[in-house]
């Protein structure tokens, strides 16, 4: 199965993350479960950078449907090159999509995942319409 990215998406962030030991199963490559880790720290890094901190007291952005699809092994040593990608805002969520790949081997897709999010109010526990300030770094 691949996973085909919407023709209207933007690319919202890059990161490098390393591949560290520990992030290897017995078999010698990356643990299947590591690719969500590194999903996540992309889109927490991305938030920080528009200037959103996760606060339990406020309002954020949940994830209510997570993917991933793995097309060639990540292996230690190296770092994770992670793209991630926003599409089809709508009245309180978005869709975020990302590829993995090794900047020793640009351009080859390691894998590919994405969540749908919701943004919500944590306190009442309820969706929110995403907020007029949100909405220019996912269109």
């Amino acid at each position: 199965m691949r996973i085909e990215l919407p023709e209207k998406k933007k690319l919202v962030y890059e990161m490098s993350i390393p591949i560290r030991w520990g992030d290897m199963d017995a078999m010698g490559h990356v643990n299947n479960t590591t690719y969500f880790r590194y999903l996540e720290t992309g889109r927490i890094d991305w938030l920080g950078s528009i200037g959103c901190q996760p606060s339990p007291e406020g309002e954020g952005m949940v994830i209510v449907n997570a993917f991933c699809s793995f097309y060639r092994q990540l292996e230690y040593p190296g770092d994770v090159l992670l793209k991630m990608y926003a599409s089809d805002p709508k009245g309180s969520s978005f869709e975020s999509w990302a590829t993995m790949e090794r900047p020793d081997n640009p351009g080859v897709i390691y894998a590919a995942g994405g969540a749908t999010t919701v943004w919500v109010d944590f306190k009442a526990q309820k969706s929110r319409p995403l907020p007029d300030w949100l909405r220019p770094h996912l269109e």
